[in-house]
């Protein structure tokens, strides 16, 4: 790997609990992300997986620390990062082609150019038949597509993805999945996918970070040797199995240290 797109320096956090008690979040937390990579991150409940995505976002900042994005400081939201939520934020009273134009147009991209974006991505998807239909007549493997092409659309560097995929049935888990990666070898962005589902880690990441429990910090970084393009039945293979169990040794030897006596 190069010089990294995403580094993150000794990242601390630390805020205020329901009963007013500091809470460390993250404690030392160091990453490195190169450009085109895929990388997720894995890690017991509450070890600050999403949260720090947010900071990666901008919508938060750290106690301590430095984060850089291509060598420039994270000060606030951009446009170079999107994020796709485990909820699917559309707006109800809008068909997919007007919720996939929406950062189009409050960044005030013309009509034309809006539509002709907006086209693209929904034919990426899967969804050029569904472009006038409203979320409520989608499933929710549809809606997650539609919120995938929304983050795409002002074309991002980063695309950030917090549990996307948790809310869906196994079968359209799956599907969801093989269409990310195809999506992703297309369009090449940089990802930072936050599961827990070891599996989807291995399948889709190039690395998997695995963290400590709260504080987190990463513990252990795991790098997938598994060729690429991938399909289902790789997932039936000795050598995924054996990733997998890899993973879970690690994240049980962390989850087993801290469970309660």
């Amino acid at each position: 790997m190069g010089a990294p797109l995403i580094q993150a320096r000794d990242i601390t956090l630390v805020f205020k609990s329901k009963d007013r008690e500091p809470v460390t979040a993250l404690r030392g937390f160091n990453l490195e992300v190169g450009q085109g990579e895929f990388v997720s991150i894995v890690g017991p409940s509450g070890c600050g997986k999403s949260t720090f995505l947010n900071l990666l976002l901008g919508l938060i900042k750290a106690d301590s620390g430095e984060m850089t994005l291509d060598g420039s400081p994270i000060s606030g939201p951009g446009q170079e990062r999107a994020m796709v939520f485990q909820e699917f934020g559309l707006l109800p009273w809008r068909t997919v082609r007007a919720n996939v134009e929406l950062g189009l147009e409050l960044k005030g991209i013309s009509s034309p150019e809006r539509a002709q974006r907006a086209t693209e991505l929904i034919s990426l998807v899967g969804l050029k038949d569904f472009e006038r239909h409203y979320p409520h007549e989608l499933s929710g493997g549809m809606k997650q597509r539609v919120g995938l092409a929304r983050a795409l659309a002002t074309e991002p560097e980063v695309l950030l993805m917090d549990e996307p995929f948790a809310a869906l049935d196994a079968q359209t888990r799956d599907l969801m999945q093989t269409e990310l990666l195809e999506i992703w070898e297309r369009t090449k962005k940089t990802v930072l996918f936050v599961t827990h589902s070891i599996e989807e880690a291995a399948y889709l990441s190039d690395r998997v970070i695995i963290m400590t429990a709260r504080p987190g910090r990463a513990k252990e970084t795991l790098k997938i040797q598994l060729p690429r393009p991938r399909d289902y039945e790789m997932r039936l293979t000795p050598e995924f199995n054996e990733i997998k169990s890899r993973i879970w040794d690690v994240l049980k030897e962390e989850l087993t240290s801290r469970a309660p006596q």
